[in-house]
């Protein structure tokens, strides 16, 4: 059994993390963002803070308070809050965020961890919970992907990694061998309706982990409001890549994505 800190984002990953911990017997005291966790998360952890967006500090002394030795971190934060609320950070995350080369994801998180580390605080992977979660290869729904669809995802898989190592590009929409859209700051699901608003549909879409995926941060997750999005943009198949991706709602996916004729395959 594990004393386990839980810094949560937006989202029900979290919420399912904490119930695989403590079926292990772990206990889970989490560390919620004002705005962005969702409050259900109390229900199923042990204990809840809640930290405002940007305080540092604050998050340090509760870790220290709490006796907590190793976290994971888990849920979504969009980008956007680094630019819009810069204002909100404390003096320590000003301090850190004025150190870093520049603002990419791996860059926060890693200067996150690194002032951790300096308290004997560990980051763990939070996949060796998760396994479950995580699909292995081949297609998921009836219908298997078409050659012309196939042609697309082998084509938009290789863009993506290209683009990926540039915290950019690790969701690429794909009509014809020809880019439609590149997910920057706006995230999965609006870069899927984004490319609906730029065609009549039938594209495909290709989402994969960076080339040096850390997953202790930042692992690529799909959840229903993917497929969701998927549905309403026209968009006729999704490719994920094997071993590194999370896949929320699994059941719930599948089942939507064959009543929309999407064909999802891991790749």
């Amino acid at each position: 059994m594990a004393r386990i800190g839980l810094v949560a984002g937006a989202g029900k990953l979290p919420i399912v993390f904490a119930d695989v911990a403590r079926q292990k017997g772990d206990t889970v005291i989490a560390f919620g963002l004002k705005g962005i966790t969702s409050p259900d998360l109390e229900k199923h952890v042990s204990k809840l803070h809640w930290v405002p967006w940007g305080s540092l500090q604050k998050a340090i002394f509760l870790l220290a308070t709490e006796r907590i030795k190793k976290i994971v971190m888990l849920g979504k934060v969009k980008k956007d809050v680094l630019f819009k609320d810069d204002a909100a950070l404390d003096k320590d995350a000003r301090s850190m965020m004025d150190k870093l080369k520049d603002k990419k994801d791996y860059a926060v998180l890693n200067g996150i961890n690194d002032i951790l580390s300096k308290f004997g605080v560990e980051v763990l992977d939070s996949t060796t919970y998760l396994k479950e979660l995580i699909p292995s290869r081949g297609v998921l729904t009836k219908r298997e992907p078409s050659q012309e669809e196939l042609a697309d995802i082998d084509y938009g898989k290789d863009v993506a990694k290209a683009l990926s190592g540039f915290d950019i590009g690790q969701t690429i929409t794909i009509k014809d061998k020809t880019v439609i859209a590149v997910e920057a700051i706006e995230g999965t699901d609006e870069t899927i309706m984004r490319s609906g608003r730029l065609m009549s549909g039938g594209f495909v879409v290709v989402k994969v982990a960076r080339p040096d995926q850390d997953m202790r941060f930042d692992v690529p997750l799909i959840g229903l409001d993917t497929v969701k999005a998927l549905a309403d943009s026209g968009a006729t198949a999704l490719a994920l890549e094997a071993d590194k991706t999370l896949l929320m709602d699994r059941e719930e996916i599948i089942k939507l994505a064959n009543e929309k004729n999407i064909s999802i395959v891991i790749i």
